[in-house]
């Protein structure tokens, strides 16, 4: 059963930074491209970035590039979203997710969800 468990979440104040994990189930992480999405309250869930298999390739919403960072261990089967220079409208239920190939330009919808980790960025 594929399982994608996000922790790192919390309370953070405008201009901090916060790390989120995302930890995958072996046979769901290897040899598949990662990403993380993002649902603020009212508003649709949003591609924030993407990161390739093994780790080569990395994209990003425009709206982060720059102040995030997606990263991989695939070792601990484990994906990370670095964010730095928060701001209020980072605020959202942010979702790790798996993609159904390992690279892609467009990767479109992810096959697999997390359960979400709740980021709120305080001004």
């Amino acid at each position: 059963q594929v399982q994608l468990v996000e922790s790192g979440g919390g309370l953070v104040q405008a201009g901090g930074s916060l790390r989120l994990s995302c930890a995958a189930s072996g046979r769901t992480f290897s040899n598949y491209a990662m990403g993380w999405f993002r649902q603020a309250p009212g508003k649709e869930r949003e591609f924030v970035a993407a990161i390739s298999w093994p780790g080569h390739n990395t994209g990003y919403a425009d709206s982060v590039k720059g102040r995030f960072t997606i990263s991989r261990d695939n070792a601990k089967n484990t994906v990370y979203l670095q964010m730095n220079s928060l701001k209020p409208e980072d605020t959202a239920v942010y979702y790790c997710a798996r993609f159904g190939v390992y690279y892609a330009r467009d990767y479109g919808p992810p096959d697999y969800w997390g359960q979400g980790t709740q980021v709120t960025v305080s001004s």
